[in-house]
């Protein structure tokens, strides 16, 4: 059974997660803006969801776990819950 973990940013608008991942291209930390942006409970441990199955997570949300490039970051990717830029990284 796979196996992955991942850390995410939560936010409103499509717009504020294009602006986080333009802070990240450039550089800037995903942990800080996580804590500093995020909206999930997750943002205390830097967006960090620690390991998970698939069907854990929304779909939309396990597609880029489980089937996109690792150690990169997607989004925006909208669920019922907002935008989220996800970064998995790594899974078995």
């Amino acid at each position: 059974m796979a196996l992955a973990c991942a850390r995410h940013i939560l936010v409103k608008t499509p717009e504020e997660a294009e602006k986080l991942k333009q802070q990240l291209a450039k550089g800037a930390d995903f942990g800080t803006l996580a804590k500093k942006h995020s909206i999930c409970p997750s943002k205390k441990k830097g967006g960090n969801l620690g390991e998970f199955r698939p069907g854990t997570m929304v779909k939309a949300f396990d597609n880029v776990v489980f089937k996109l490039p690792v150690l990169t970051v997607h989004g925006p990717i909208k669920t019922k819950f907002g935008y989220h830029l996800i970064e998995t990284i790594y899974r078995n």
